[in-house]
């Protein structure tokens, strides 16, 4: 099935949002807490800082690594929502569209934030 460029936009955009969503944002974290071991470590200062590390081997370390890498995780968020669109586009295409504005929205406040903050 092609694409065409504002579908291949919004999917991109989707691709962004959905994998920011489960590698980084808190209200996931309870998806990704059963795949890493919580590590805390004081620095110089003593303060304690807390480092989540993938589990080792099997199902849960795998899907840990998977989790601790954005890149790896885009790339199957990009294989779910396209296969989501061909498939079920019903139901995909407004959930793409939502997920796209949400993108956009997240790169506007961080641009915002980043341009607050120099």
């Amino acid at each position: 099935m092609k694409l065409t460029v504002l579908e291949l936009i919004i999917m991109g955009l989707a691709v962004f949002r959905l994998t920011h969503l489960i590698v980084f944002d808190k209200i996931t974290e309870f998806i990704r807490s059963p795949f890493f071991n919580e590590i805390t470590e004081a620095d110089e200062n003593g303060l304690e800082e807390v480092y989540l590390v993938p589990k080792e081997g099997g199902v849960r370390g795998f899907i840990g690594e998977l989790l601790s890498c954005y890149w790896c995780t885009g790339i199957w968020m990009a294989f779910f929502c396209y296969a989501g669109f061909v498939f079920y586009p019903v139901v995909f295409q407004p959930f793409l569209a939502i997920m796209a504005v949400a993108g956009i929205g997240a790169i506007l406040e961080s641009a915002i934030q980043n341009w607050k903050s120099q």
